[in-house]
């Protein structure tokens, strides 16, 4: 079942800095910078460091203070010099920013003035990035909407609205045609004034269409308030808890919410039971293991509220009846250490997307909605190797799914009466596919949505009888776009032993292929998270002034298939970033781009993969962006007091019980690994009270290589004091943190120069 949250994130309307860096790959129009100048552009970290970056050279960066701390572990021994920027009350900041240590606060204030000091040339730049993100965006764009019974449910912006405007209206639901006027139900611009930070978690209204619940985080530590609105007044009649993860759904008697809560270290680990009028929660289900998160979800045909619980490559599922929910819940089956599962209601039985019994790719199982255990399992859809099955979506008739093969998706309908599949077919060569399945169950429409490089996101209601598809939205892009004058291209690295690794790059039309052109690569390559070839607004900013934007489809990421996440982590990790190097250097080698001409772009574990990157292989880069970057990664997996530490040991290894992963971890570790060596310019961002990568590591990281590089290129850091994770909250707020990043991509390859130039002569006159 789809909810306003997903309608929301598909507008962009919770994208933030980082979500934008996950998922770059563009496109857009306006102020194009000419052939002579793309083509008279220098190259290389030290010969395009021009007048901005001779200027920046002049302004004296901090120096953290080193304060030695000697850590023993597993015999081995380490120094961590600025360990004392990590505030051992953090669990605290996370709840109230105030309570930094002021020696702490200090240092972070130090490095934002030393940041908005070196940065002050490009502001006019900056405006003129983010005017023209801005222009690419509509501003009182809309959701299409969702039918559910007597009502259609959207979500919209105001002109100029920085938050989403959730509503409905009623409709005729044989023939969905509406019989009234809009209904706010929930006002995000309203309810963010006065307010730095605005996070939605879930949007729910209830079955019986009488009450609304929302999640609301106004800090950016993701610790969210759940509140129940009746839509009749418009009152908040309860607030459950701020303890919450954001995530909850409603059972069928529109009176119960299963919300999920968050300990004091950030760990989803209890689902409770709420009933509408009563004062207390009902425990439910707690989670012993601080390795396994928790969630709740609901599904297809509404039999059943579900509880999930996970680690990174194991999986276990709850399920209670969500018209009696008060009953106990039924296990599905016992998790079993690297086998996941999840279960599909689809033509009154249970679909299962396994890997169980080395379906590395895996494979689809059916079972009876009354006994959905494994012993009941029977095969529907075999493992087929190199042939990935990432998601399934059900009907009473039809049972939908999305395959990738050679790092392309592709959408597949099976009619469940006679067993017949058909693909939906799609013509560019690189292209992105999402599906959605509302809130109708016997319905023979499903919705999709189509985007690629060069086009804008288009959503279609598809009939899986007739095979016919309705256009219901295309993407506007208000100041212009012009697929014609953009080229998208797919290219194959050969990785150092050999893989062959895809890379789609894009770059406008004439835009000089001899290696004069700087080049950003973007990559991310952990936890099995694809990159799309998708459509996004802000890169064209850079494309349209003569860089090529180049997406790495890295190990560690599913571009080819499980195994190829498999072979991205633990003691496979090295061949995330290796993959990085060889796809730079591939470009490098076709002529795209010239070495020391790239900028790498990566955020959290992308941040990572930027930081390895950089320790590698540095003369490859003229600069680096790592937003909210996981640089400190062997402290990162030794403190068991942090979120995502122990339910990310299978991703990195446990360096607190394996000398393996200790050493392993130790090779690659950005901050372990910072060496006496010239480095690309380097920007870091963080978020103050992000729990998923703390301030702390890009802190002392960022101090770290300051004091240890032997060659005069910038290390700039920039704290958000009021955001966590996603950076600024709002939809504008967040462009303008893209443009910052942006205007220093184009500063250290040069690029900046003339326009900046340009600029000042225009404010002067």
């Amino acid at each position: 079942m789809t909810n306003y949250r997903v309608a929301a994130r598909r507008l962009g309307i919770l994208a933030s800095a980082v979500a934008a860096a996950l998922t770059v790959a563009a496109c857009g129009e306006e102020t194009t910078m000419s052939q002579q100048q793309a083509a008279t552009a220098d190259t290389g970290a030290d010969t395009a460091s021009t007048d901005l970056i001779a200027r920046a050279r002049e302004i004296e960066a901090p120096v953290a203070e080193q304060r030695p701390v000697e850590i023993e572990q597993l015999g081995r021994t380490r120094t961590d010099e600025y360990s004392w920027l990590r505030d051992d009350n953090w669990q605290e900041v996370m709840r109230d920013p105030s309570v930094l240590r002021q020696d702490i606060r200090d240092h972070l204030d130090a490095e934002n003035d030393y940041f908005n000091a070196v940065m002050e040339p490009t502001e006019a730049l900056q405006e003129r990035l983010y005017q023209e993100m801005r222009g690419r965006i509509r501003e009182d764009d809309s959701s299409v909407p969702d039918a559910d019974g007597d009502y259609e449910y959207f979500t919209r912006y105001r002109e100029g609205g920085q938050y989403p405007v959730y509503a409905r209206r009623p409709i005729d639901p044989e023939t969905r045609e509406p019989l009234g006027e809009e209904e706010i139900v929930l006002d995000g611009d309203a309810l963010a004034e006065g307010i730095e930070y605005l996070d939605f978690g879930d949007v729910e209204h209830s079955p019986d269409h009488r009450w609304l619940a929302y999640g609301v985080d106004t800090r950016g530590s993701e610790f969210y308030e759940v509140r129940i609105v009746d839509l009749a007044s418009g009152e908040i009649v309860a607030t459950l808890t701020d303890e919450s993860t954001g995530d909850f759904v409603w059972a069928n008697d529109s009176q119960t919410l299963f919300w999920v809560w968050r300990d004091d270290n950030g760990r989803s680990k209890r689902v409770y039971r709420q009933i509408r009028g009563e004062d207390a929660s009902t425990l439910v289900y707690e989670e012993p293991d601080d390795g396994f998160f928790v969630n709740v979800g609901k599904t297809d045909g509404d039999s059943f509220v579900v509880i999930n619980t996970s680690g990174h490559t194991t999986s276990e599922v709850r399920l209670i009846d969500a018209n009696a929910p008060t009953a106990d819940a039924i296990l599905v089956s016992e998790r079993e250490v690297d086998v996941q599962y999840s279960l599909t209601e689809a033509g009154g039985q249970f679909f299962i997307l396994t890997n169980a019994n080395g379906a590395v790719d895996f494979k689809v199982m059916a079972a009876p909605l009354d006994a959905p255990q494994r012993a009941n399992w029977e095969e529907v859809i075999a493992h087929r190797p190199g042939v990935l099955v990432t998601g399934l979506m059900g009907f009473r008739n039809w049972l939908v799914r999305i395959e990738r093969e050679n790092a392309l998706p592709r959408i597949v309908v099976r009619n469940l009466e006679s067993g017949e599949e058909h693909d939906i077919a799609f013509e560019e060569e690189a292209y992105s596919l999402g599906i959605d399945s509302g809130y109708e169950y016997v319905t023979d429409m499903m919705r999709f949505s189509y985007e690629s490089p060069t086009t804008p996101e288009e959503t279609y209601d598809y009939d899986m009888s007739t095979r016919e598809r309705t256009l219901r939205k295309r993407q506007d892009i208000p100041s212009g776009h012009d697929p014609s004058a953009y080229v998208v291209r797919r290219i194959m690295a050969t990785g150092h032993d050999g893989v062959q690794i895809p890379v789609t790059v894009l770059y406008r039309e004439g835009t000089p292929l001899d290696g004069s052109a700087p080049l950003m690569l973007y990559g991310y390559g952990s936890y099995g998270i694809t990159i799309p070839a998708a459509f996004r607004v802000t890169p064209l900013s850079l494309v349209d002034r003569g860089m090529i934007y180049a997406v790495a489809h890295i190990r560690g990421g599913m571009a080819n298939g499980y195994q190829w996440y498999l072979d991205g982590k633990l003691e496979g990790k090295i061949n995330t970033f290796r993959d990085f190097l060889s796809a730079g250097n591939a470009l490098v080698e076709d002529g795209f781009t010239t070495r020391g001409n790239i900028v790498a772009y990566g955020g959290s574990a992308g941040g990572l993969l930027v930081g390895a990157a950089i320790n590698m292989e540095p003369d490859l880069f003229a600069g680096a962006i790592a937003a909210v970057p996981f640089v400190d990664v062997l402290n990162t997996m030794s403190d068991e007091s942090l979120p995502l530490t122990p339910p990310e040991w299978p991703e990195w290894g446990n360096p607190l019980t394996s000398e393996t992963d200790y050493d392993t971890i130790l090779a690659y570790s950005p901050y372990d690994q910072v060496t006496a060596q010239d480095y690309p310019h380097l920007l870091a961002t963080a978020g103050l009270t992000d729990p998923r990568v703390t301030y702390w590591e890009p802190a002392k990281w960022t101090a770290r290589l300051r004091a240890t590089r032997t060659d005069d290129g910038l290390t700039l850091m920039r704290t958000n004091m009021g955001a966590g994770h996603g950076g600024a909250s709002g939809r504008f707020d967040s462009l303008r943190e893209t443009a910052m990043n942006y205007a220093f991509a184009l500063m250290v390859t040069g690029l900046a120069d003339e326009e900046v130039h340009q600029l000042e002569l225009v404010e002067q006159e």
